[in-house]
């Protein structure tokens, strides 16, 4: 029964009100056999000038502390960026022409700095006070790797040697090993401190044991790249487990058992790898890329973890990426580029229920564009 218009109008109401619930029906069922949203950025969330850094796949002039305090090395000068408030602060700047901070990694408390440079020095500096608190001798060349264990600073040099130095003790040297046979340009701490990993030139992969370091005996020595070990990262949430990445001629992402001392998986990227960083709200990894046989180079790519499937890929990079590092909350990324820029993206995170998430980062933003300095 209708209570106004004839009986032809109310069929073709009833039709498209069926027609509707069933149109609806068809989208939250397929809603619920989709996989949680997922979103690969676009586009930088911002991008900063960034002049005289360095274009040296082997550097490591980049470390976002706990702090929210970035600090890069551009030439012989050291920055200080505040992602929350944006301000800049020179930190210092090199006098002596062609000794540049080749190596930057803030401690676990992001109280100190530690600084290596092109002519084998090694520095501490305190940031709050800006102040040079000690220097550290050991080396003979130049130091581009740099890791944080508690209180012991690991360096890692182009004269073949890993120096692990005690920062409270008057005489700091308290292990120093040199296996490698080429330049040390990788270096990190387990996430719980008993483990390191290292990578050279030479193609190498040494993992060590902290308890057995000064004995210089090396826990399991992997020679499966085929080109230097740079980017080096501990899987978060799977003890044991490490990702490594080779340059131009291995171009792989490998993921060792470092119990077992296996390879558990290789994936071939088709680009040189300068940085891995694993998410920690995700089982996934991210890698940047320089280099490339073909089109795939300069990016930004995304790997489930543990299948290694590819989830996207992203980046309008014109030439290679140089650095990776994660911010402390562990939602953005930023990349060094060899054309001087910093460009951050907001990859990291739980999955998004709406269409756009704007993270904390992203509001404190007027322009795409700033300068560092």
């Amino acid at each position: 029964m209708v209570f106004k218009g004839s009986s032809k109008s109310s069929t073709k109401s009833i039709r498209f009100v069926d027609e509707l619930r069933q149109e609806m029906a068809t989208i939250s069922d397929n809603k619920s056999k989709q996989a949680p949203y997922r979103s690969i950025p676009k586009a930088e969330m911002i991008v900063l000038d960034a002049p005289g850094l360095l274009d040296d796949y082997y550097v490591n002039i980049m470390s976002w502390g706990k702090n929210n305090v970035l600090a890069v090395g551009l030439g012989p000068t050291l920055y200080l960026w505040n992602s929350v408030d944006q301000r800049i602060h020179k930190l210092f700047h090199v006098r002596e022409e062609d000794n540049w901070p080749t190596s930057i990694t803030w401690s676990e408390e992001a109280r100190t700095l530690a600084v290596g440079y092109t002519c084998s020095n090694l520095q501490l500096w305190d940031a709050e006070s800006s102040k040079l608190i000690r220097s550290l001798q050991g080396h003979s060349e130049r130091i581009t790797s740099t890791a944080w264990n508690g209180h012991i600073l690991t360096s890692g040099s182009r004269d073949k040697s890993i120096i692990n130095h005690d920062i409270r003790a008057r005489n700091h040297l308290a292990s120093s090993i040199k296996k490698h046979s080429d330049e040390v340009c990788g270096l990190k701490w387990s996430n719980e401190g008993d483990r390191l990993a290292s990578g050279g030139s030479e193609k190498q992969l040494y993992i060590w044991e902290a308890s057995k370091m000064s004995s210089s005996k090396f826990l399991h020595l992997f020679t499966d790249h085929c080109a230097a070990v740079k980017a080096l990262a501990w899987c978060p949430y799977q003890h044991n487990v490490l990702a490594s990445g080779g340059g131009w001629n291995d171009r792989c992402i490998r993921i060792w058992n470092t119990q077992k001392g296996i390879c558990i998986h290789s994936i071939e990227t088709k680009a040189q790898i300068s940085g891995l960083e694993w998410n920690r709200h995700h089982k996934e990894i991210l890698s940047s890329h320089g280099y490339s046989t073909g089109e795939d180079q300069n990016k930004l790519c995304l790997w489930k973890y543990p299948s290694m499937t590819k989830v996207g890929e992203f980046g309008n990079h014109e030439p290679r990426i140089i650095n990776l590092c994660q911010s402390p909350d562990g939602v953005t990324v930023v990349s060094a580029v060899a054309d001087e820029t910093l460009r951050f993206w907001d990859v990291f995170g739980p999955p998004m229920t709406g269409t756009s998430m704007a993270s904390d980062l992203q509001g404190l933003f007027s322009s795409r564009n700033s300068l560092i300095r």
